[in-house]
């Protein structure tokens, strides 16, 4: 590649993007693929409890804040949708309907972004006209954040 130099473990053109994943977004990946891994190895014993533990693990993992986000997030969404199953993804904590995701924390130090986010997948019935949001963003979790996510998260299963 002419007027190329090497950073790191790719090659990229001198002034341009760089191209490929970045190490937070392989390290997900390789995150997933364990995922996988274990629930094909748990097979047809896999419980709903398998992936509460997987999650709490995770949320214990976390930093202070991101950890005391993602503890709240996960009562809200149990308090207002039992029927999804907790379960990684991605190595994030995230709940599913019939095996597909619904919803998920993305916890702020994960991609080193500046906020935590909630976001909602395709199955999430939250169309409203023309444009909505699938993503928010949590600087905190007050009493009217927290219903406001309970509100989400039973539309988005409704």
């Amino acid at each position: 590649m002419k007027n190329a130099q090497k950073t790191g473990k790719e090659t990229v053109a001198k002034g341009s993007a760089s191209v490929g994943f970045t190490e937070d977004e392989r390290a997900a990946m390789k995150e997933h693929a364990q995922e996988l891994k274990t629930a094909a190895r748990r097979g047809s014993r896999a419980t709903k409890a398998d992936g509460e533990q997987d999650v709490l693990a995770k949320i214990a993992e976390m930093e202070d804040f991101d950890r005391a986000l993602a503890e709240r997030i996960h009562a809200v969404v149990k308090a207002n949708a039992p029927e999804l199953t907790p379960k990684l993804w991605y190595g994030m904590p995230s709940y599913a309907k019939d095996g597909a995701i619904v919803c998920f924390f993305q916890p702020a130090k994960k991609f080193k972004a500046r906020y935590a986010t909630l976001g909602f997948n395709d199955p999430a019935k939250l169309d409203e006209g023309g444009m909505w949001a699938t993503a928010f963003a949590l600087s905190e979790l007050s009493a009217e954040v927290e219903a406001r996510i309970g509100e989400l998260v039973k539309k988005a299963v409704s």
